[in-house]
């Protein structure tokens, strides 16, 4: 469980980055830099120059490090969403000892995949390339998102090296995107599979739709494009050295079915084995909602980034 003083801490970062006057903060061309009792948050640093888009906040915590990483990655169905959504969850990973960096990424609205995981990467090797800056362990990074947050959480996981989607382009190119453990919340999985899956648990969506977010996501209906739209799921890239995982899925979801974690969770199990990866089905849980930001499930949380980056 967390602790009464990890309750406090999180408590107080969350107050301080909502407040519009903090002590000192100063704004520079990398974005504002805000240091409290609490740590150091830097806000809008750019992390490649492609999109305006591609701005990271950057919360340390107190101390002299080097920290290990948590990149924390939105969701809002590829097509909306903030970094700025994730303030208590960095506030979490913070009072726990991480670095939690949240980051905002091309939407579809101004791009195609796989700008979405090109940019993630980028974010990746940016935050490694300036690991002495910025106090951060480059050996101890993770991941974690929710929603499309989760896809792009578990394609960090599973597809490092993969040469079209580093996107090496957007900058620091001999850093690797390599993370190794990730969390998965709720995230789509395969999106050939996801109107199949729905039906069969009595509900039903429209992935298939030329207009789904899964879809405009593609550039096509993924029904008729189902090479192009394996790419985007990071089943296709397991291996055997990918991020350990732990997923967490609601039972009563009924926009991504359930049977997609399940499935991702059942496939990592057979190439990594049991031991890492873990699965959870959250009892009357819908898509995200309070079920999953409980003290106790975020102590799960950290305490499976705890098994492997501390």
């Amino acid at each position: 469980m967390i602790t009464l003083n990890l309750l406090i801490a999180v408590t107080l970062l969350t107050n301080a980055c909502n407040k519009d006057e903090v002590a000192d903060a100063t704004t520079t061309t990398t974005g504002t830099t805000t240091t409290n009792g609490t740590g150091t948050t830097y806000t809008n640093v750019a992390y490649a120059t492609t999109s305006s888009a591609e701005m990271m906040d950057i919360y340390l915590p107190s101390g002299s490090g080097p920290f290990p990483v948590v990149v924390i990655i939105h969701g809002g169905a590829f097509l909306m969403g903030s970094k700025s959504d994730e303030v208590s969850n960095c506030a979490a990973l913070t009072a726990a000892g991480y670095a939690a960096v949240s980051i905002n990424y091309r939407l579809t609205g101004e791009a195609r995949f796989p700008a979405q995981i090109q940019d993630c990467k980028a974010a990746v090797r940016f935050l490694k390339a300036n690991a002495t800056k910025y106090k951060l362990n480059p050996d101890k990074f993770g991941s974690w998102g929710g929603s499309a947050g989760g896809n792009l959480a578990s394609m960090l996981g599973t597809s490092s090296g993969v040469t079209e989607l580093e996107g090496a382009s957007l900058g620091n190119s001999s850093f690797s995107s390599k993370v190794i453990a990730s969390v998965d919340w709720f995230g789509p999985i395969n999106f050939l599979t996801m109107d199949a899956e729905a039906a069969a648990l009595g509900f039903t969506i429209s992935t298939n739709s030329a207009n789904s977010p899964e879809s405009t996501l593609m550039g096509a209906a993924v029904q008729t494009i189902p090479d192009q739209v394996a790419k985007a799921n990071p089943t296709t890239y397991i291996t055997a050295d990918d991020a350990a995982f732990f997923i967490q899925v609601g039972s009563l979801d009924r926009n991504i079915p359930y049977t997609q974690s399940q499935n991702f969770y059942n496939a990592l199990k057979t190439t990594l084995g049991a031991d890492k990866v873990s699965f959870e089905l959250i009892d009357g849980a819908g898509h995200g909602g309070a079920q999953f930001t409980t003290t106790a499930n975020l102590a799960k949380v950290i305490a499976f980034f705890d098994k492997y980056l501390k």
